[in-house]
């Protein structure tokens, strides 16, 4: 059952409107729109078989039971037809490269989609520049052009364009990135990460010396003390909540596909690593529907994997595609990624206090399943419709597992997914029982948490405190492990904040990345609460 905070969003955003801004279709009218769309790409089937297979689309939606990416709810079915949600593209060391890169990124953004970046291969400010015999100007002002760029366009009149900038942290200019952010009104369309070294990490926990490089020839620039450049890092990501940390080793350990390139960038919220001109279609699993009589049920939700599966591989051959290599590149690799919404409220419902054993083992079962069977998903769907084309020579190839995708799953935030479906987001822990959220960039909303509204009546007051764990009461240490938990049965990367109260320290900041290196993840983000003067989520009690 949609709600009316969620009709309220579906009407803003993603139901067709006639020309006076009046809706021409309903949620239900939207989920058929999609299912038939996604299905007519299926061209193997026969006319009856494509239908069953939309009806099955269709009721998995209108259940509230599985939701693609928002791209494919606002434009299936639809002139505009760019279906994926998250997109990397190259930014080489010339002036061609990086305003080719902009013209590319103004048409994902008018199509719905993200956009990431790493600036990792520009020359440092201050380097010569020999055609002129000019100074480079340097990383962070072309993420300046980026970012204006990005300001003037609206993604297809939907969402305003969201970017990811990366640097590495080896780059001579790595602490004018860091800090840029620390005034609010700098680089307002981009999220920042620093992509971490395995190297850096070693020289932090030694208190050694790191050396910073020229991207443009290699030569050493200077050495920095590794430990007071994490610190600054931290102390940044303390005051801003921004830059996160992608650990680049880590994630390239994982690439399905070293054979094509190396990744250097993910999408905006960092849960898809992507090789240059590489996209990918994200779909979500809403946990809570599967809780049946004190338990989940597994076999209704490895049905519902494969499903979801054979979806999200239809979406890559349904969409439109804004560049010619995005296409080349995205139906070579065929990476989709499936993931789940509704974790805290499935716990709840099961009757399990988030930072608790029994979370973790839930985490690491449910998550298990959902990648133990979407890997026999798309093992199936390689029999019946041919393995993806870069297979050989990639990680499936070397273990003798044919595949119709690199990749199967990935966690994503599901921030306005989880309103549509009613649910809490992604893996987080609720915010609050009542919150207001800012969605699309100034779209407020007040979110009352329909599960405990069904249960502040029948359930004691303690009880229901020990269950509606909030995100600022978790422990970082708890946060971490059940990002953990999911990371070890997800082949992409895991969306997750470590939402953390206004007296953390920046210490226990700096603690916090050093240990999500040391856990193996691919990532690590934190938000200090009332650190900035607006935020996404706060809380209305």
């Amino acid at each position: 059952m949609i709600d009316e905070t969620a009709l309220a969003v579906l009407r803003k955003r993603y139901l067709i409107r006639d020309d006076a801004g009046n809706p021409l279709e309903d949620p239900e009218g939207m989920f058929r729109r999609v299912a038939e769309h996604v299905a007519s790409a299926d061209g193997n089937l026969d006319r009856e078989s494509r239908q069953r297979v939309a009806d099955a689309y269709f009721r998995v939606m209108d259940d509230l039971e599985f939701l693609p990416n928002s791209p494919t709810l606002m434009n299936a079915g639809r002139e505009l037809g760019q279906l994926a949600a998250c997109f990397v593209l190259p930014v080489e060391d010339s002036l061609d490269s990086i305003f080719e890169s902009i013209k590319e990124t103004a048409r994902i953004h008018q199509s719905g989609g993200g956009t990431g970046f790493s600036f990792s291969r520009l020359r440092p400010a201050g380097d010569v520049v020999r055609s002129t015999m000019g100074a480079a100007s340097g990383p962070v002002s072309f993420i300046k052009v980026f970012n204006t760029a990005t300001d003037v366009i609206k993604q297809g009149g939907t969402r305003r364009g969201a970017n990811m900038g990366v640097l590495r942290v080896d780059h001579p200019d790595i602490e004018e990135f860091v800090t840029v952010k620390n005034d609010p009104a700098e680089l307002t369309n981009f999220n920042l990460s620093v992509a971490v070294t395995d190297a850096f990490m070693a020289a932090c926990r030694e208190d050694g010396a790191f050396a910073l490089v020229n991207p443009r020839n290699a030569h050493q620039a200077r050495k920095v003390r590794a430990l007071a450049l994490l610190d600054l890092i931290a102390r940044c990501a303390w005051e801003s909540g921004e830059p996160g940390l992608v650990f680049l080793d880590t994630i390239n350990r994982a690439n399905p596909t070293p054979h094509v390139g190396s990744i250097e960038a993910t999408n905006p919220c960092g849960e898809q690593p992507l090789l240059p001109y590489e996209s990918c279609c994200l779909g979500s699993i809403n946990l809570v529907k599967f809780v049946k009589d004190g338990d989940v049920d597994r076999e209704r939700l490895a049905s519902l994997v494969h499903l979801a599966v054979r979806f999200l591989d239809d979406v890559i051959d349904a969409g439109k595609y804004p560049v010619a290599m995005i296409e080349d590149i995205s139906k070579a690799n065929r990476k989709i990624g499936l993931g789940v919404m509704g974790f805290a409220h499935m716990l709840i419902a099961l009757g399990i206090p988030y930072d608790s054993a029994d979370a973790l083992k839930m985490a690491g079962s449910v998550m298990g399943l959902i990648q133990e069977e979407s890997k026999k998903a798309s093992r199936d769907l390689a029999g019946e419709r041919g393995a993806f084309p870069n297979y050989r020579g990639s990680i499936w190839d070397g273990r003798g597992l044919p595949q119709r995708n690199a990749t199967t799953t990935t966690i994503a935030p599901t921030g306005t997914l989880s309103i549509i479906a009613g649910t809490s987001s992604g893996i987080e822990p609720v915010y609050d029982t009542e919150y207001s959220r800012i969605i699309f960039g100034g779209l407020k909303v007040h979110v009352l948490d329909p599960l405990y509204e069904q249960m502040k009546d029948t359930v004691d007051p303690s009880s229901l405190k020990k269950l509606f764990r909030k995100a600022h009461d978790v422990s970082p240490d708890w946060h971490l492990a059940i990002q953990k938990a999911f990371q070890d049965h997800v082949d992409n990367a895991v969306s997750k904040t470590i939402n953390l109260p206004a007296v953390t320290t920046p210490e226990e900041v700096r603690s916090i990345f050093l240990n999500a290196h040391a856990m193996g993840l691919k990532g690590i983000t934190v938000f200090r609460d009332t650190s900035r003067d607006s935020q996404v989520l706060s809380c209305k009690c």
